[in-house]
């Protein structure tokens, strides 16, 4: 995949499992009141049932976005790019401890980071699953490059805001739903909140 204004570049890496299809996400209604738990794996077969999630966008001082690949080994959209990272709270853990945790065990950093806005989506993949999340969506910032688990993510890049909007115009079935949908509220509805580009 080649676009323009975009940098990738070798960075150190781990493999540490940090996610299993057995653990239990927080099943919700759509006004994300709590009805229960599901392990992952249930939650994402056939139409899939509304869970709790987040995504996080993370951007450089330079006001440029990281994007990662998702790993071949993901049960839905492998390979596909997608935000800096996403994933769910656990059984017992609020949203600000899962957004900093998982965004250590993907990515090795800490960064600054806003609540923006909530949204229910339904995306189904193939005849593997479905993705169907109350999902809570993050904008932070970060002075760290990332340590990427290879375990959940097969490439990363920085990528500024304009040539994401144009890469996504040009090849959409390249990139995530969640990550479509997202970006286009954001650079939208929630613009004020992007970091201006460096």
């Amino acid at each position: 995949m080649s676009h323009t204004s975009e940098t990738s570049r070798t960075s150190t890496t781990k493999a540490d499992i940090v996610s299993s299809e057995s653990e239990a996400l927080i099943l919700v209604d759509s006004s994300d009141r709590v009805l229960g738990c599901l392990d992952k794996s249930a939650a994402h077969d056939g139409d899939g049932v509304l869970h709790r999630a987040f995504s996080l966008f993370i951007f450089d001082r330079r006001g440029r976005l990281l994007l990662q690949q998702r790993a071949q080994g993901k049960r839905l959209w492998p390979e596909y790019w997608s935000n800096s990272c996403c994933s769910h709270p656990r059984h017992g853990e609020t949203m600000e401890e899962a957004v900093h945790r998982r965004l250590e065990q993907e990515l090795g950093m800490t960064a600054e980071l806003a609540f923006t806005y909530k949204f229910e989506y339904h995306a189904t993949f193939e005849n593997l699953g479905s993705e169907h999340e109350l999902c809570w969506v993050y904008v932070g910032t970060t002075s760290d490059e990332p340590v990427i688990n290879t375990t959940e993510i097969m490439d990363w890049r920085w990528i500024e805001p304009s040539a994401l909007s144009r890469a996504i115009e040009a090849e959409p079935h390249r990139y995530t739903p969640w990550l479509k949908m997202e970006w286009e509220r954001l650079t939208s509805e929630f613009a004020s909140r992007l970091p201006a580009v460096g």
